[in-house]
């Protein structure tokens, strides 16, 4: 079995990428939505963090969170998230993807891939990029031609705080933009 290692940093901001099994569009679903919503916030309240970015597309939700100082256990939140949103989901009735042999032996459920992707921010620029990496992706994707024209977004907050201007990376009526390439944080969570 692969030894995976995580990243640690105490107090640190983590970019995370987690992604429903099967890339089932699960988030198409606004109850499923607000399900994820509920585990992350329920998970925020027992076990503080900061969430600093979040985008949320049909299969995959990348977000980034900072947590306090002398805090590693980024892992435990994402597993309390997956777990709390499993078992909600379910709950109401949500299908989950054909289980193997293995995953009902361990007790897993066909609804997230297994593991997920983790990257320490090493600073400012990383963090900017990043930043920028959530908030294309539902262009980067082609769910939509401008970052604000997608609902499930951190982008938004950002625009009210002025981090973003509401025309960042924006196509609408005409408007020829590059494209913003993120091969490099792409190719490494496999998307």
């Amino acid at each position: 079995m692969p030894n995976y290692r995580r990243a640690i940093r105490h107090g640190g901001t983590f970019f995370l990428t987690l992604v429903t099994e099967g890339r089932e569009p699960i988030f198409a679903d606004a109850g499923a939505r607000a399900i994820l919503r509920n585990a992350i916030e329920t998970c925020r309240s027992n076990h503080a963090f900061v969430l600093d970015a979040l985008v949320l597309l049909p299969d995959h939700t990348h977000l980034m969170l900072t947590l306090p100082e002398g805090d590693s256990d980024f892992s435990g939140r994402i597993r309390a998230i997956k777990s709390r949103f499993t078992r909600d989901y379910l709950a109401i009735g949500g299908l989950e993807k054909r289980r193997s042999r293995s995953r009902v032996r361990q007790r897993t459920r066909g609804v997230w891939q297994r593991r997920f992707w983790e990257h320490a921010i090493a600073g400012v620029d990383d963090l900017r990029r990043h930043f920028d990496y959530v908030h294309y992706n539902p262009v980067k994707h082609g769910y939509v031609d401008c970052p604000h024209a997608w609902p499930h977004s951190s982008f938004h907050r950002f625009v009210a705080e002025r981090r973003y201007k509401n025309t960042w990376c924006c196509r609408c009526k005409g408007k020829v933009v590059s494209t913003m390439e993120f091969e490099d944080i792409a190719n490494s969570i496999g998307e």
